[in-house]
């Protein structure tokens, strides 16, 4: 899809689009709000500055969107092209020994457990020996600090999803 493409887009289809991006209703309603954009790095900034603006509960609606490291399901229901590039991201956890991807198992259950949402990692790129120590040191971390480095991964998968947005 090209930019021109999204920004002739109706709002209610522009959302569509930008929700696979970002699992927040209310990020993705302003991104559609904010069309139209005269390139890409429009698209991006707004995008940042969106995610800026977007509270706790934004972000917990985001992470939601999202499967479990190692798994396919989402607790929200996802489209294709998210199921897809969910799979595509995490295709690194597929590839690790059969320990690994059960300690993975477990320490998410473990976070889930403390924190009350998902861990959420850009996997992009990351084996299951590289997100289990990351997953494993971010469970030291109180409440509030992961929420923003929750946050944080969120917007960086972000990124990348539009990114294969406007490279589709």
């Amino acid at each position: 899809m090209t930019l021109e493409q999204i920004n002739e887009l109706s709002a209610p289809e522009a959302e569509a689009e930008f929700l696979k991006c970002c699992g927040s209703q209310r990020w993705a309603r302003a991104l559609a709000e904010g069309r139209p954009f005269a390139n890409s790095d429009a698209l991006f900034a707004k995008a940042d500055e969106v995610s800026a603006s977007l509270t706790d509960e934004d972000w917990l609606e985001a992470f939601r969107a999202h499967p479990r490291i190692g798994e396919q399901k989402a607790a929200t229901a996802q489209s294709p092209q998210e199921k897809s590039w969910s799979a595509q991201e995490q295709s690194g956890v597929a590839a690790g020994s059969a320990d690994t991807v059960a300690q993975l198992a477990e320490c998410n259950r473990e976070y889930e457990a403390r924190f009350g949402f998902i861990f959420i990692v850009c996997a992009s790129g990351k084996s299951s020996d590289e997100m289990l120590p990351i997953l494993n040191e971010r469970l030291n971390n109180d409440s509030a600090t992961e929420l923003g480095i929750a946050a944080q991964e969120q917007q960086k998968i972000t990124r990348l999803r539009l990114e294969k947005l406007l490279n589709q």
